[in-house]
């Protein structure tokens, strides 16, 4: 255990945060591990929205290149920030235990859904859902991390923000009064960390595979790979979730219109043992149920 691991991270509060978790866990071990923080192109462009970035792997990309240059052995991310296909030569190693997968809203004040209101995301899949469920209210777009959102919260006249619940946890920011979102479905992955390494360093591989969360590898892979045959190559609104209970895991997605007004579901249970493409079969029932002519849509709106 002579070689120091460089460990890539974004250097903001929550990835920092997310980094050291890791940085722990590997010391733990007997490791000797070095951040090395980085920033994103995500979080440097803080004025268009993440969908007309080309939001698959932008905040990612700069510690791809990082690692595939030799500047860091391993990178960090929060794993729904993670394209479905990493860049060759780099690998996905571990998967930790997930934490919370929730939406939450945070207001100024009380609430009235049934009232006019203006809610700030920067997520497609969060707009389409919100608009699906109260078409009377008005989205706009929140970009930058979660100090720089929950800051714009406060400064705007907004009625609410929408956040991942896992991160305002990890860096205790969560209030105490906030809305659960429970008929929201995540990003796929939402709520789990993942680490990659380069293919060839078996080193750092064999190190941090010990780190990796058997179920949560499972769960979050079939929801990625629901997401994987889903988009094409497109972003869009797009939920998953599984979970483990005993040997069923049981698996809800959804597709949306970019308006949020059409939606298509699945919900479907399968044995553990049984798993294998899960999440493929599952994104094929709805290509076949309205998927395919509603995604044929949504990448003629986003052109």
């Amino acid at each position: 255990m002579n070689k120091t691991i460089r460990i890539g991270t974004r250097d903001s509060q929550l990835a920092l945060w997310q980094a050291e978790t890791v940085q722990s866990q590997l010391q733990e071990l007997g490791y000797t591990t070095q951040l090395v923080p980085v920033k994103s192109t995500g979080d440097l462009v803080l004025d268009k929205p993440l969908y007309e970035m080309g939001i698959t792997g932008i905040f990612t990309k700069t510690l791809d290149v990082a690692m595939l240059n030799g500047t860091v052995d391993i990178a960090v991310h929060s794993m729904k920030d993670v394209p479905t296909i990493l860049p060759k030569g780099i690998v996905q190693t571990a998967v930790l235990q997930r934490a919370s997968s929730k939406d939450i809203l945070l207001t100024k004040g009380a609430f009235n859904a049934e009232a006019p209101a203006t809610i700030a995301t920067g997520s497609l899949r969060r707009k389409a859902q919100w608009l699906h469920r109260y078409p009377h209210h008005k989205v706009v777009d929140l970009r930058g991390n979660v100090n720089t959102r929950l800051q714009k919260l406060k400064n705007e006249p907004w009625q609410g923000a929408i956040f991942a619940k896992a991160g305002l946890e990890r860096i205790d920011l969560l209030p105490k009064d906030y809305m659960p979102l429970d008929w929201m479905v995540p990003a796929p992955a939402q709520g789990a960390m993942v680490v990659v390494a380069l293919e060839k360093d078996t080193f750092c591989r064999d190190a941090t595979v010990q780190l990796n969360h058997k179920d949560s590898a499972l769960c979050t892979h079939i929801e990625r790979e629901f997401l994987n045959v889903l988009e094409g190559g497109c972003t869009a609104p797009i939920g998953a979730f599984a979970q483990i209970s005993n040997t069923t895991l049981r698996f809800k997605g959804v597709l949306f219109s970019l308006d949020g007004t059409t939606k298509i579901e699945i919900e479907k249970d399968a044995e553990i043992e049984a798993c294998d493409h899960f999440g493929r079969r599952c994104a094929e029932e709805v290509l076949k149920n309205g998927g395919a002519e509603l995604m044929k849509q949504i990448k003629n709106e986003s052109k």
